[in-house]
């Protein structure tokens, strides 16, 4: 009888001892890396973000791992796209950012080298819904046109705009603008990021360039700047006027009829999912849905809100299924729209009227 008590205190106490369930996720990452893939080169707003989600990002996984980044500029971003989507590892090692526009880009299906379906992508959120940012066309005061009128009369010199790649968002916005309000524009792509781009506009090399406010604050703030050396002429992805910059019209203001006015607006869907993070296709349900719970953990997280303000970044996250609707209802969208909006972007590919 002794010996049976002893037995059972014995394992009461071991019982008590263990812990109260194990955490295969929190083993997994223990000790583990995980590579965060940025598609741009540094210094621009897709790394901005990228960096600073990678900040805090490991103290919100469970086994806290930790988080580098690697660049991975190609192809305005198509390049690291295709990598989680096919060579990245499928255990929730990897992670990556990349362009507003890869979604789009998939669901037109005109660019042989898309080799991504944006619906199988492990989505864990978007940093921003661009809620409280603006898409903003900027062009030197130097520049002989120097507002939308001036970029709409026949005859008149063209506005010379820089761009990366295709898929990069810059190019296609720059071509629906012109193609929806008429805008005489010249494209010139082949920038590698958008750093160079800044760069170029500041030794003129072209007139402007399309670029976020936030990416513009965090990155190149001198444009902001009491006394700056550009203008505005237009806000894109905006229902209404910036409130910071109420002077400046939106694209959807521009527009001349309501067709046009969607056909803007599915332009713009995009943007609810502004700044994406995603990992492979396949990652493991539990870490899968690890990996969202801390997106989101992340973006509450008063040391990240923080440290987002200092760095002038809009922070409006949505989480992975409020992504896939935006993609769902960018891929339903009526068929004669999508066609407008493949053949704006096959005209990007060519970079418009020019080609760095």
């Amino acid at each position: 009888m002794l010996r049976i008590v002893v037995a059972t205190v014995a394992l009461v106490l071991a019982f008590a001892c263990a812990p109260a369930h194990a955490d295969p996720v929190a083993d997994f990452y223990k000790g583990q890396q995980v590579k965060l893939i940025v598609g741009y080169g540094t210094g621009g707003g897709y790394d901005v973000y990228g960096r600073l989600f990678a900040r805090h990002l490991g103290r919100h996984i469970p086994g806290n791992p930790t988080v580098i980044v690697q660049n991975m500029p190609g192809a305005g971003s198509l390049r690291a796209v295709n990598f989680i989507a096919n060579t990245a590892p499928k255990d929730g090692t990897t992670i990556a950012t990349f362009s507003r526009d890869m979604p789009l880009l998939a669901i037109i299906g005109h660019n042989a080298n898309v080799r991504f379906d944006a619906r199988t992508l492990t989505w864990l959120g978007s940093s921003s819904s661009y809620a409280n940012d603006a898409y903003f066309l900027f062009v030197h005061k130097d520049a002989k046109v120097q507002s939308v009128d001036d970029a709409r009369r026949a005859g008149g010199p063209p506005l010379v705009l820089g761009g990366t790649a295709e898929g990069a968002t810059g190019n296609d916005v720059a071509m629906a603008l012109r193609s929806a309000l008429g805008l005489n524009l010249r494209l010139i792509s082949g920038y590698p990021d958008s750093g160079g781009l800044f760069l170029a506009v500041d030794r003129r090399e072209v007139d402007g360039r399309f670029v976020g406010l936030s990416a513009t604050a965090s990155s190149h703030p001198a444009w902001l700047a009491p006394g700056t050396h550009m203008r505005m002429l237009l806000q894109f992805a905006r229902t209404t006027r910036h409130p910071d910059y109420p002077a400046v019209p939106t694209a959807r203001e521009l527009a001349p009829d309501d067709k046009t006015r969607a056909l803007i607006a599915l332009a713009e869907l995009p943007y609810r999912l502004s700044r994406p993070f995603a990992a492979p296709p396949g990652v493991p349900l539990e870490r899968a849905r690890a990996l969202q719970a801390a997106f989101l953990a992340v973006h509450n997280d008063p040391a990240y809100r923080e440290d987002a303000a200092r760095l002038k970044v809009d922070i409006s996250p949505i989480g992975g299924n409020d992504v896939v609707r935006a993609i769902d209802d960018i891929a339903s969208a009526p068929a004669d729209m999508l066609d407008v909006i493949r053949a704006i972007m096959v005209d990007s590919k060519g970079g418009g009227e020019g080609k760095r």
